[in-house]
């Protein structure tokens, strides 16, 4: 049997096969002691800050005015202002055949206020931190 050049490379044709290959990633994972931990320093610094502050202060002075004067009943003074003296009237009842007010002092208080300067050194506190870490191995490493 002879066979045909022709016939012979269409089956050599049919017969080729080719295979067709996929790569498939595989993927997982674990934990992993990275470092046994950490050292944390805190340290804490003082430094001194100066305070100059104006402070405020109030003095009165009081004093009494003797005024021994008579008024009727419907006008007993009110406390008023002169000024910056404020003036309190002080009144008595007086036993007549009628009554009366008679004003017998006043008080006159002045507020004089003064300035005097504050100076004063206070400690202030500032915290500085810094981390040490530990790895596997027992190194040290500072951060």
């Amino acid at each position: 049997m002879s066979v045909d050049s022709s016939q012979l490379s269409q089956e050599k044709q049919e017969l080729a096969r080719v295979p067709v290959v996929q790569e498939e990633a595989w993927v997982e994972k674990r934990i992993v002691d990275t470092g046994r931990g950490v050292r944390i320093h805190k340290t804490v610094a003082e430094h001194p800050c100066q305070i100059d502050e104006s402070l405020l202060r109030d003095e009165v002075q009081v004093s009494h005015v003797p005024v021994d004067r008579i008024v009727p009943l419907d006008q007993a003074p009110a406390t008023r202002y002169e000024g910056d003296t404020l003036v309190v009237p002080i009144l008595e009842e007086v036993l007549v055949v009628e009554r009366r007010l008679r004003i017998k002092e006043e008080l006159h208080i002045t507020r004089t206020r003064h300035e005097e300067r504050h100076a004063e050194t206070v400690l202030l506190k500032s915290e500085h931190v810094s981390v040490e870490r530990f790895d596997e191995r027992g190194d040290t490493s500072s951060t």
